[in-house]
């Protein structure tokens, strides 16, 4: 692992009717990426039930990695431009025994569902950290 890369984790996810608040960080600092609400409901609904009734998009994901062999290996926040963060997820893909590595840019709050899902690490470029505002407990 790179030595600029810090390993976080997911704090907390808090809902209002017009966003979700995912609180992510490490033991010394966390920060807050805002996105849609049916983001959250999804997190939610996969962290207390499991399986939901109607596949999600995220669901989608997962089946299409598993029919052509991709793994997910970790999600990188590597940026952040006043609130907007910027992720990446990498791919492992196996054909012909050659490994190839894809890195695809995403939304973290797409990334951070897949991590959770797939039980993936997420980590976050020491500059982000440094930038990111602080949420308190």
């Amino acid at each position: 692992m790179p030595s600029d890369l810090i390993p976080i984790y997911l704090n907390k996810i808090m809902q209002s009717k017009s966003y979700t608040m995912m609180v992510l960080g490490d033991d010394t600092k966390k920060f807050a990426i805002y996105t849609e609400p049916h983001v959250g409901k999804n997190l939610q609904t996969f962290l207390t039930q499991g399986k939901k009734i109607r596949p999600s998009s995220h669901d989608l994901m997962q089946s299409i990695f598993k029919g052509y062999k991709i793994k997910p290996l970790q999600v990188v926040i590597y940026d952040v431009e006043d609130t907007t963060y910027y992720a990446r997820l990498f791919l492992q893909q196996e054909n012909d025994n050659k490994i190839n590595i894809l890195e695809l840019d995403a939304r973290p709050s797409d990334c951070l569902t897949l991590a959770l899902m797939e039980n993936i690490p997420v980590y976050c470029r020491k500059t982000v950290m440094e930038k990111a505002i602080p949420v308190l407990d």
